[in-house]
């Protein structure tokens, strides 16, 4: 809804302008393949829409770190409210090559519909093999329309 000429503007309104930006630190511990659709430690943010309709844009970052020759891919995706959204943050190793390590970014821009408390989270999928190390992050930004 826009703000028209003349309007008596409300709190709710300016609040609902201004951006809001979360952070999940670093990962709290490692974890080790094989695994599906795991939690990684310590990424999760919680945060409230006044609004249906609010867009987040978000970054995370998977520090794959294998330990052994890895055959298989490995993956982190960013989840809203308990449903994987956008794409994966993918991660193979050369063949035949050992300590290679890769810090693997992802964008998203997604759009929340329903105003109210919502959880965003990285969730991984790992190669026997593999680390997700504990310089993994989520950063999220929740912009609401007026």
């Amino acid at each position: 809804m826009p703000i028209l000429a003349g309007q008596k503007v409300t709190a709710g309104q300016l609040n609902r302008l201004q951006p809001k930006t979360y952070r999940a630190g670093v990962q709290t511990s490692a974890l080790t393949g094989p695994l599906t659709n795991a939690d990684a430690p310590g990424i999760e943010v919680a945060f409230t829409t006044l609004a249906p309709g609010a867009t987040v844009t978000a970054q995370i970052v998977c520090d794959f770190d294998p330990t052994t020759t890895v055959g298989g891919l490995s993956s982190g995706r960013l989840w809203i409210d308990g449903v994987g959204v956008g794409e994966f943050a993918v991660y193979q190793q050369g063949p035949g090559t050992v300590g290679d390590r890769g810090s693997t970014p992802q964008t998203y821009r997604e759009v929340v519909p329903a105003a109210g408390a919502h959880t965003a989270k990285l969730v991984v999928t790992l190669a026997t093999g593999m680390n997700l190390n504990v310089y993994s992050s989520l950063l999220l930004t929740v912009y609401e329309a007026v």
